[in-house]
């Protein structure tokens, strides 16, 4: 059996790509950045994406370096209780 190759991309590059395909799709799209840290990003009603970890929180900053990153120029943060995780959530204004 035949395994795809490996491919290195930015951070920066995998972002840009889940919100394309989440444009495409209309489905929000889920993408590890880290050990351990997690986005879910979406362009219903707007660009947003939410990050979270499987333990504990996200940092604010994570969230607005994202956000500079995709060239957000003006965004709000906020944060949704999950049943079991508590994320960071950025959106476009």
């Amino acid at each position: 059996m035949a395994q795809n190759p490996t491919v290195t991309v930015t951070v920066r590059r995998a972002i840009q790509y889940a919100f394309e395909r989440a444009a495409k799709t209309g489905r929000t799209q889920q993408i590890e950045l880290g050990e351990d840290l997690y986005a879910r990003i979406t362009t219903q009603g707007g660009r947003k994406f939410l990050l979270f970890r499987l333990e504990g929180e996200p940092a604010e900053e994570l969230g607005r370096a994202v956000a500079e990153v995709m060239g957000f120029k003006r965004y709000r943060l906020g944060w949704h209780q999950g049943e079991t995780l508590r994320s960071l959530t950025v959106e476009e204004e």
